[in-house]
């Protein structure tokens, strides 16, 4: 994701979005899925759930894998965290609903970009070819201008 000097404001604002979510379809915001998205967000680069895990059980020994992975698909499921497949991995979403990761191949950073155009174009393709799309998610990779 961009980068931020200011990551205790982006896990507070992350936090903040994630409650008013779940207030609104009635969902609970658990501690261990509190606990998930923000260490998503402290980061703002993608996390693999087994160091979501590792970083958990620091606090909580009783922190097993479908205990992330559960957090994890809650937190897909109300659009909080994102999935970028090819790194399998897990990045906090800030409410947007079309994505665009760059991937930088030598370092790993990813960097999104949300191109509502980019996002329209393709679903006006998949709909000329009878294709009900359900989420956008573009991964391009590529190198970073540091790299």
């Amino acid at each position: 994701m961009s980068k931020c000097n200011h990551h205790k404001s982006c896990v507070k604002q992350a936090v903040a979005q994630a409650e008013a979510v779940c207030e609104q379809k009635g969902a609970r915001l658990t501690k261990t899925r509190r606990d998930v998205l923000e260490l998503l967000w402290e980061s703002h680069q993608p996390r693999k759930a087994y160091d979501i895990l590792a970083d958990l059980a620091k606090n909580d020994a009783s922190a097993k894998p479908p205990t992330v992975y559960r957090a994890l698909d809650f937190l897909q499921e109300h659009n909080l965290v994102h999935k970028i497949e090819s790194l399998n991995a897990y990045i906090g979403c800030g409410g947007e609903h079309s994505h665009q990761y760059l991937i930088c191949q030598t370092c790993g950073t990813v960097t999104d970009i949300h191109d509502e155009t980019l996002t329209n174009n393709v679903r006006k393709r998949a709909q000329e070819k009878g294709f009900r799309v359900a989420n956008t998610v573009i991964e391009i990779k590529g190198h970073c201008e540091r790299c």
